[in-house]
């Protein structure tokens, strides 16, 4: 998720990782390594946390770990990973491969689990039941691999569609239920738009970059056409098949369209570096962007609004993937009972309300989607509750360990799509080709 950060919010001057990191930095791009910094010198009882990545996630992280440490007496110190997830996963493999202390908490992607979790403690441990039942069952199951709680659910989300309200409003345009009525909204308005005197507006931007971050797109578009979720629950590659072919063909149709040539470089943030900016009509993002479109100082603010994304047809349904952030405790910290306490209580609901009113994101604590401020500040949180607890999920669990490397021969192959004039179908069938090698004759 590497791109635009929020430049409202800069971290700390901060001095470089102990040098034993420096065995383990170089096969990651030049970028993360620049990204990894420390908020103070190491001291003994000093816990660390990686967290923030998008929008204020930095600085909501940065407040709650300072409050847990007025009231606990430790030290914390910010570790400042990559915003690509990618990068991101190859760091905190690499330094819990080397068995290394220097992160205590690690905030984590809901895809990982099951990859980490031979280095992650046993939450279950030191956070009582009630406390872990607040939370979504589906979140904690997909939490808990071989019976260890490996991590804590700290937000939840799924995509969304953003839209100009105040330009639908003026074309006589109502939200789109469908992709193709999207593509045929998008069309009209950017045509329109640049007639009257905006040349750089778009119809629609989402995240195409060859990255995690396409997979999420790609899948939405593949199930909401009734395609399947690439490989089945049971194991079986589904990709190959019509309905996929369908969505993909769609999706191939925006890019020099309703979308620019450049949204196959985009991730989250360029994404809406260009929506705020007032250029696009429609984008696909998660919930975090909302506090940021209505910030005090948005070109956009007042004009957005947010509704499940489309079906695929007539004959489909709405689909956002599932998304979200999970904490969980390093087996190599030198003091987990409190680093599960800081868990705890980054995870706890007051925190989760706070971050859900100020910055929008979204609560894994099933009572919070009825909180009457939470609903105030985010009102869509409750009109689309249905799409944050039933969103499709990412062949993760099917897959075990090889999920990264079916993830990414997915979104190379849909990158390709996306980029080239050639027929999808033949591409589908390469990608299934792959994926049954991938499998070792179907069994993952």
């Amino acid at each position: 998720m590497t791109g635009h950060r929020d430049r409202s919010v800069q971290p700390r001057p901060e001095p470089p990782l102990r040098a034993r990191l420096r065995g383990v930095l170089p096969c990651l791009a030049a970028a993360a390594a620049l990204a990894l910094a420390v908020s103070a010198p190491a001291q003994a009882g000093t816990l660390s946390i990686s967290c923030g990545a998008l929008g204020r996630e930095l600085q909501l992280c940065q407040d709650a770990v300072d409050a847990w440490s007025r009231r606990t007496g430790h030290s914390v110190r910010i570790v400042s990973t990559p915003n690509s997830a990618s990068e991101r996963l190859a760091l905190y493999q690499q330094l819990l491969a080397a068995h290394s202390p220097d992160i205590d908490v690690l905030q984590i992607d809901v895809v990982w689990p099951g990859t980490l979790a031979p280095h992650l403690v046993d939450l279950s441990r030191y956070i009582p039941q009630a406390v872990v039942d607040q939370h979504f069952e589906a979140l904690i199951a997909n939490n808990t691999v071989d019976g260890a709680l490996v991590a804590m659910p700290w937000f939840t989300d799924a995509g969304v569609l953003y839209y100009r309200k105040d330009l639908l409003e003026k074309y006589g345009e109502t939200p789109p239920q469908t992709w193709q009525a999207l593509t045929r909204i998008a069309r009209r308005i950017q045509a329109g738009e640049r007639e009257a005197g905006h040349p750089r507006m778009q119809g629609f931007v989402f995240q195409a970059k060859g990255y995690e971050g396409l997979t999420c797109n790609a899948l939405e578009w593949i199930d909401s056409f009734g395609g399947g979720t690439v490989i089945a629950a049971d194991g079986r590659i589904t990709i190959d098949n019509p309905h996929a072919v369908a969505a993909l063909e769609l999706a191939a149709s925006w890019i020099d369209d309703i979308a620019p040539l450049g949204v196959l470089n985009y991730d989250e943030e360029e994404s809406r570096g260009v929506f705020q900016s007032g250029n696009a009509v429609f984008m696909r993002n998660w919930p975090y962007a909302w506090a940021l479109a209505n910030a005090e100082d948005s070109p956009i603010r007042g004009k957005v609004g947010v509704i499940a994304l489309p079906r695929g047809g007539d004959a489909g349904h709405h689909s956002g993937t599932l998304g979200g952030w999970q904490l969980a405790v390093s087996r190599y910290s030198s003091d987990p009972a409190a680093a599960a306490d800081l868990v705890a209580f980054l995870t706890r609901y007051d925190e989760q309300k706070r971050r859900a009113v100020s910055a929008a994101y979204n609560p894994t604590i099933v009572a919070l989607y009825k909180d009457a401020d939470v609903l105030e500040a985010v009102p869509f949180f409750g009109q689309l509750y249905d799409s944050f607890a039933h969103a499709v999920a990412r062949p993760s669990r099917a897959t075990g360990n090889r999920y990264n490397r079916v993830s990414a021969a997915f979104y190379n192959t849909v990158h390709d799509i996306l980029s080239k004039p050639d027929p999808v179908t033949p591409q589908l069938q390469t990608l299934r080709r792959r994926l049954e090698r991938l499998s070792r004759g179907g069994h993952w």
